[in-house]
C-alpha cells in the first residue's frame, strides 16, 4: 500500500470519504481546507484520511476511511500511523480526532494508537447532520473527542497486536 498526498488538481475519492462522513457538504468543505491523503494499491484508492489545521500547533484527523471489503486487515491502523507521522512532520504539537460515541471499533483503534479521550460533544451529530445516522444499531448523537500529544513521540506510534488488526 502506498499513501500519498492528494494533488491539488485531483478529485478526492468521495466514495471513500462518505463512508466515514455522510455529509457531502461537510466533506467537501474540510477537504478544501485540509490535507487529503490517499492510500492506494496498484493505483486504486483503498483508503483516505484528511488532516485539518484547527488551532496553532493543533491539527485534527477529520476523516479516516478504508474500503468496506478491506476492513479488519490493518489498513486503518496504517492510515492513523501515517496521519500521526504527517502531523509531526508538519510541526504540530497535538493531533485531535472526533468520532461517534457508538463506533466501538473506531474508539478502540484511536485509543490503541495512543489517543486519549478529552471530552464529549453532546448532540454533535444531531446539530450538524440533516439525516439521522445509525451506527451499530444505535442512533448516533454524540461525538467523542480524543487527542494525542505529538511531542516526544517516535513515528509509528500505533501498536496493535496482529490479532486486533
Amino acid at each position: 500500500m502506498n499513501i500519498r498526498k492528494l494533488n491539488t488538481h485531483e478529485k478526492p475519492p468521495m466514495d471513500l470519504l462518505l463512508l466515514a462522513d455522510p455529509s457531502i457538504r461537510l466533506v467537501e468543505d474540510y477537504v478544501k481546507r485540509g490535507h487529503c491523503y490517499v492510500a492506494e494499491e496498484d493505483t486504486h484508492p483503498i483508503g483516505v484520511y484528511v488532516l485539518l489545521p484547527t488551532r496553532p500547533d493543533t491539527i485534527e484527523l477529520v476523516n479516516v476511511a478504508v474500503s468496506e471489503n478491506l476492513h479488519g486487515q490493518g489498513y486503518g491502523k496504517q492510515l492513523v500511523n501515517h496521519a500521526i507521522g504527517q502531523a509531526q512532520e508538519l510541526g504540530y504539537a497535538t493531533i485531535e480526532v472526533g468520532t461517534g460515541s457508538t463506533g466501538v471499533a473506531q474508539l478502540a483503534l484511536y485509543q490503541k494508537c495512543g489517543f486519549r479521550m478529552t471530552g464529549i460533544d453532546r448532540d454533535f451529530f444531531v446539530r450538524h447532520y440533516d439525516e439521522e445516522i445509525y451506527e451499530n444499531g444505535m442512533l448516533l448523537r454524540d461525538m467523542v473527542r480524543l487527542s494525542l500529544d505529538l511531542q516526544g513521540l517516535g513515528l509509528g506510534r500505533c501498536t496493535i497486536p496482529p490479532s486486533d488488526e
